[in-house]
């Protein structure tokens, strides 16, 4: 029966499919998402796993292409499936973030995966393409074994240990976070969460709608304090903290009071503590303000 099981079910295909799905956990809850294993997990899922399944689906049978062959498609098509995902993305309502982005590469991955199950179970047996876990590692050992010289086993181990150092230095290099500059996204979006349709034509009293959005890159807890203002008017003075790489985006509203053209909304964002005379970052909408019968 377990037999059967690893036919129907290939070894490679079966850890494409554990690994994407083990990779979601690590990249969307906390604190499992602050952990190296993130990174780890999530470059094959990013750079090999959408290829290496492409390929499985489309040459199931072993004598298609050669192991070399399989591993570098994978890694062309996986960083040319990647783009064209996020491209699709964009022009959906989820937009290119990251739990989209997620769930469309584990859904894409898996899919080709179970459908790469399906073409090798109609091909006969001896016909598949597998990898054959068990009989590289046997290969491996036996041919550490049958060197001939003591020289060739010094050899042979200082060689498995450089590519064990050279993969730990490249694994370091990924995971260890470098601090660039420091900054502070600060942007406003209109109603539809784009940079257009901006509120700039109202009428004394109506609503205007805006987004508001703040990210904070300066590598330490910051409090801000957001103020909106025109003119005289203030329409809000609020403080918040954000931590490292924590967004702040929300819907605010506003009514002018006063009637005139080419009025100046500015947002003005300071932090709290440090040279509050003068905004961290500012940004402005330019309003015209009739009367509600349009003089």
């Amino acid at each position: 029966m377990e037999q059967g099981i690893r036919d129907r079910i290939p070894a490679d295909l079966a850890l494409v499919i554990l690994w994407t799905l083990v990779c979601i956990p690590f990249v969307l809850i906390p604190p499992l998402n602050e952990t190296p294993v993130r990174i780890l997990l999530g470059l094959p899922l990013v750079l090999f796993l959408p290829g290496y399944a492409l390929i499985a689906l489309l040459f199931p049978r072993k004598d298609d292409l050669d192991g070399i062959e399989r591993v570098a498609l994978s890694f062309g098509l996986s960083i040319a499936v990647v783009p064209l995902t996020g491209l699709a993305l964009n022009y959906t309502p989820f937009g290119i973030r990251l739990s989209p982005v997620l769930f469309s590469l584990s859904v894409l991955t898996v899919g080709l995966a179970l459908g790469a199950i399906l073409r090798r179970a109609q091909l006969p047996v001896e016909a598949r393409f597998v990898v054959a876990f068990g009989a590289a590692f046997r290969a491996l050992r036996e041919s550490f074994a049958a060197s001939e010289t003591r020289l060739d086993r010094i050899l042979t181990v200082i060689l498995i240990i450089s590519i064990v150092v050279a993969i730990g230095m490249v694994v370091y290099v990924i995971v260890t976070p470098k601090q660039g500059e420091k900054f502070t996204e600060f942007y406003i979006l209109g109603p539809g969460g784009k940079a257009a349709d901006y509120p700039t034509a109202l009428q004394k009293g109506e609503e205007g709608l805006v987004i508001i959005g703040v990210v904070n890159h300066e590598y330490a807890t910051v409090e801000y304090r957001l103020e909106v203002r025109m003119g005289n008017a203030t329409f809000t003075n609020e403080v918040f903290p954000l931590s490292h790489n924590e967004t702040r985006e929300r819907p605010f509203t506003f009514r002018p009071t006063q009637v005139g053209e080419d009025q100046k909304l500015e947002f003005l964002l300071y932090r709290v503590g440090q040279n509050e005379s003068e905004p961290y970052r500012s940004l402005h909408l330019w309003v015209d303000v009739t009367n509600e019968s349009g003089g």
